[in-house]
């Protein structure tokens, strides 16, 4: 089960966080390094736990929704 550890964006819905997860590549001819950065959504059962600025580590799942296919894990 493949996990990601990020930082929260948004904990403004109900039972779901928004996740940001930040990687770096190589530019295949110049070899610079450039940032990516992607949101998850993520199910957690209580939001009010959690605060923006939050790192967390979340684990990948079956769909719970169109968009959340992802649990908070720690």
């Amino acid at each position: 089960m493949r996990t990601k550890t990020g930082i929260i964006t948004s904990n403004k819905m109900q039972k779901t966080l928004v996740v940001t997860v930040d990687s770096y590549r190589n530019h295949p001819k110049y070899k610079k390094r450039y940032k990516i950065s992607k949101k998850f959504y993520a199910h957690v059962e209580d939001t009010s736990k959690f605060k923006i600025g939050d790192a967390i580590t979340i684990s990948e799942t079956k769909p719970v929704s169109k968009l959340k296919r992802w649990k908070v894990a720690s």
